[in-house]
Parts: C-alpha cells; structure tokens; sequence
C-alpha cells in the first residue's frame, strides 16, 4: 500500500497525542474519500445545457404569451383571481 505523508503544525500534533485511541490514519484515509466521492458526483450532475436550453425557450415563450408582463406581474394576477371569494 502506497504512504503519503502530511505537515500539521505542533499544536495539532499535540491534540492528536492527546487522542492517540484513534486510529488517525483511517480518518484520513476516509475524509479523502468522501473528498473524491463527492468530487465525483459534481463531476457526473454537469450542467444538462439541452434542459437548460429548454427552460430558456419556454420561459420566453412565457413572456410572450403573457403580453411580455414580468412572471411576478402574471402571478400577482394569478393569485387575486385565485382569491376572490
């Protein structure tokens, strides 16, 4: 098994001594793990620039048909027909 070796300073070298039951090389080893798993999963979600290219079209297909009325105006309006009893 390949050893990597890291610098800490004294005052974090103490309170690992002072914690010596754990096994400290397997947190390490864990937290990097985790690190490059979620690495990962960032790398695999990338943008999805068809579904992005979608939503812009019917966003602005939206304004259209709404008489280019701002989204906040048209759900103003919305929710007072909603409303009234």
């Amino acid at each position: 098994m390949p050893i990597i070796s890291i610098r800490i300073d004294d005052e974090l070298k103490k309170k690992m001594d002072e914690l010596s039951y754990i096994n400290w090389s397997e947190v390490i080893r864990r937290k990097i793990e985790e690190v490059i798993e979620e690495e990962e999963r960032k790398k695999k979600r990338g943008k999805d620039y068809k579904r992005i290219a979608e939503a812009s079209i019917k966003s602005y297909e939206f304004f259209l048909n709404y008489g280019g009325k701002k989204s906040e105006e048209v759900i103003r309006e919305w929710r007072d027909k909603n409303w009234q009893f």
